[in-house]
């Protein structure tokens, strides 16, 4: 759906509304209490989204998607807002930095994540430079045909039983007429590669129930 009209947009956020009240809102006070989304409750949550063909709604058709414009995708992430993170999360939108993969990086992680077999995490934040990109300590350095990443990130998005991680890490400096910059790279990385290592951390106020 590229070019939607007000009536199919109206549609489309009743149809939101409607799956957040009935199989999100119920669950809400149970998710505070425990911490976390029990994974029947998850499950449910994905297989529903996916019947109204609202997961991966984001990206896409020729992927797999649901090629929803900024305007609409805006009302349903204004609809989502109204519940829990941790719970609206299993309705999940991939995020589109991955339509940036090439060659078989589609087949292994593109296409996965839109159908919903692979889940990413989105590690950007670092405990002592935040979201600040330039300030970024972690690193990655060749090796051969293979690269060696070495940092550490916190508060990033998507943990919900991650298969793989989308890390930013630093490679060089690019010459701009500002002068030196850091260059930075997102690199793929699968869950239970050595090395890496994800552990819960902050419990948040405003993500009860939302690892990060």
């Amino acid at each position: 759906m590229t070019s939607e009209t007000n009536h199919e947009i109206d549609l489309l956020v009743s149809t939101v509304r409607r799956f957040v009240e009935t199989e999100m809102f119920p669950h809400e006070e149970e998710v505070d209490r425990m911490g976390h989304v029990p994974e029947e409750i998850g499950r449910a949550i994905e297989a529903k989204s996916k019947e109204l063909g609202l997961f991966a709604c984001n990206l896409p058709e020729e992927v797999g998607g649901g090629g929803l414009s900024y305007g609409p995708m805006s009302m349903i992430e204004r609809e989502y807002g109204k519940t829990s993170h941790a719970l609206q999360s299993w309705a999940a939108r991939p995020t589109e930095l991955l339509m940036a993969c090439e060659g078989d990086q589609r087949e292994r992680y593109l296409l996965p994540a839109v159908r919903g077999d692979k889940r990413e995490l989105f590690a950007l934040s670092e405990p002592d430079a935040g979201s600040d990109v330039m300030g970024m300590k972690s690193n990655a350095r060749r090796d051969g045909d293979d690269w060696i990443l070495n940092g550490s990130k916190h508060f990033i998005s998507g943990p919900c039983m991650p298969d793989f991680a989308i890390v930013f890490a630093a490679t060089g400096e690019d010459e701009t007429p500002r002068g030196p910059r850091k260059r930075v790279t997102a690199f793929l990385v699968d869950v239970g590669t050595e090395g890496f290592d994800c552990r819960e951390g902050t419990r948040c106020i405003s993500y009860r129930g939302y690892k990060t």
